[in-house]
């Protein structure tokens, strides 16, 4: 299952995309993850999926731009990806 490293300005946090993320996200989308990121290439899909894993652990704004405005990066990390 791969990951999300999400930086924010409280701090660095990795959080997993799990099958309930995963299945918000397509219904978010409209199609599966893969070919969404496939055709699309939008990093806004990213953050859509940081925003919905980490609501999921903590309170956070509503997905916007107080939302963004808190992010300094999210970066996707495979299962086996040293990093995190």
């Amino acid at each position: 299952m791969a990951r999300l490293k999400i930086v924010r300005a409280s701090g660095e946090v990795t959080v997993s995309i799990t099958p309930v993320v995963e299945y918000a996200f397509e219904k978010y989308a409209g199609q599966g993850i893969h070919k969404q990121f496939r055709d699309h290439e939008r990093q806004s899909d990213i953050y859509w999926l940081a925003h919905n894993a980490l609501m999921r652990q903590e309170v956070i704004p509503p997905f916007g731009d107080d939302f963004l405005a808190t992010l300094i990066s999210v970066e996707v990390l495979d299962d086996d990806d040293p990093k995190a």
